[in-house]
């Protein structure tokens, strides 16, 4: 084996592609979302610094995470909502859950202060409150216009608002207004404020 495939492997095994070598309970596809931090349930055990390659150079770390393949992002209850997209400045219909669905899932108390990291797979990085996104409604979005979101494109998730409705993103160009909903979206930190 080369460089080049180790390598691809490497990324692939950090982006869920193929299993890491930690246990993932409850998870029987690749993951696609992992969540780390202030969290009260977990699924899997600590980063895997050979395994989890992407995560390593984007620098996380974790001791303990909650992890989701798409079943188990489609199994939360799911929200549509119609953004005009800044590539094409047209409504476009998008479906997921709620990004409160998945931290609720990963044990996560709303009752308190907390900031959430949201890591894309570019390494773009947004950080918001977790009051922010409940007032944003901010959601973790899988399909668009009745597609799964691809690899490549904007997902396989992709934390977004409904930027036409949502203060005070609405009032801005809409080329700013998808600043703080990174695609490619594949772990969530959360930290107490």
């Amino acid at each position: 084996m080369n460089k080049r495939e180790l390598l691809t492997m490497s990324t692939a095994a950090a982006i869920g592609l193929v299993p890491a070598a930690s246990a993932q309970v409850g998870v029987t596809g690749p993951t696609l979302l992992t969540v780390s931090g202030e969290i009260g349930r977990t699924n899997r055990g600590p980063l895997d610094p050979v395994l989890d390659q992407l995560m390593l150079k984007h620098g996380i770390a974790f001791e303990k995470a909650f992890v989701f393949d798409s079943p188990a992002l489609g199994r939360l209850p799911q929200v549509t909502i119609r953004p005009t997209l800044e590539y094409d400045a047209k409504p476009h219909v998008l479906r997921g859950t709620l990004l409160l669905s998945v931290l609720a899932a990963a044990g996560v108390k709303a009752d308190q202060p907390l900031q959430l990291a949201l890591r894309a797979l570019d390494g773009y990085n947004v950080t918001l409150s977790l009051q922010d996104a409940r007032s944003y409604r901010m959601i973790v979005a899988t399909h668009i216009d009745g597609m799964p979101l691809g690899l490549g494109g904007l997902g396989p998730q992709w934390a977004v608002l409904d930027v036409d409705r949502v203060m005070p993103f609405k009032d801005r160009p809409l080329k700013e207004r998808f600043a703080s909903c990174p695609w490619g979206l594949y772990h969530l930190g959360v930290a107490s404020a």
